[in-house]
């Protein structure tokens, strides 16, 4: 019996420290993420296929510009709280109306203790700033895994808005209950985020763990302060006569 006790205490004494290199958690740190839209697909989706003027503004955006539009943002996060801040895009030779389809005028923060967010946005070039609670989204966990940025990360199936179907996977190894834009709620840090049916899709590149200091992400200031319904009743106005194409840009906006 003392022989199987001394056994099972080498076995720990040697096992423990391995198992304590690979649980290591990240609390605080940047993540830089890249938004990838598939512009024909959405494009194809607003055109009216009777209309002789949307096919040859559709084949002229062929001509010029890529199928994919791609966007740089970072993520910071630490004492609980995340600040997404999107990069100023590269590519602005576009005049294209579909662009706002691929735009990123948000800036968000979140303070995941008191579960409240700010959210700098610009629309059609009026500033606006969000506060309000952080959005709820019900989310399904699945068995599906894969690896971004080095994360083995779990799928996990939402809705959100009563409608937006979104597929994210998350890594519990960065136990941080947020994402990129307003996307959270998941027990772990979201590293890739999709809206299959708006052809978007937010991934992570690199993270990086490192200290920054809860005083550092700050809310935005910027921007005619109003909560989240007040937001919707502005925008469905302003969009009111817009049809197909308004809704899709109001979901865009409420995002």
């Amino acid at each position: 019996m003392k022989k199987i006790f001394l056994i099972l205490a080498f076995f720990i004494f040697m096992v423990a420290p391995l198992l304590a290199q690979q649980a290591h958690f990240i609390t605080s740190g940047t993540i830089e993420y890249e938004k990838r839209v598939n512009m024909y697909a959405v494009i194809k989706s607003s055109l009216n296929p009777k209309s002789v003027y949307d096919k040859a503004d559709f084949e002229s955006y062929q001509n010029k510009f890529p199928q994919f539009k791609k966007l740089k943002s970072t993520l910071s996060f630490g004492g609980n709280k995340t600040l997404f801040t999107p990069a100023v895009a590269e590519d602005n030779s576009s005049q294209f109306w579909y662009d706002v389809f691929a735009s990123q005028p948000n800036i968000t923060y979140s303070d995941l203790k008191s579960r409240s967010t700010a959210i700098s946005k610009e629309i059609y070039n009026e500033d606006l700033l969000l506060t309000d609670t952080m959005r709820k989204i019900r989310w399904k966990i699945t068995d599906e895994t894969r690896e971004i940025a080095g994360y083995t990360c779990r799928r996990a199936d939402g809705i959100m808005m009563d409608s937006i179907y979104i597929v994210a996977f998350y890594t519990n190894k960065i136990p941080v209950f947020g994402g990129p834009e307003s996307f959270n709620g998941l027990p772990g840090m979201i590293l890739q985020v999709s809206l299959p049916h708006d052809n978007i899709t937010w991934m992570a590149t690199k993270v990086t763990e490192a200290d920054v200091p809860g005083n550092t992400i700050i809310p935005p200031k910027k921007g005619k302060p109003m909560n989240r319904k007040q937001l919707y009743d502005a925008v469905k106005i302003f969009m009111k006569n817009w049809g197909k194409d308004g809704k899709v840009e109001m979901k865009l906006f409420l995002l």
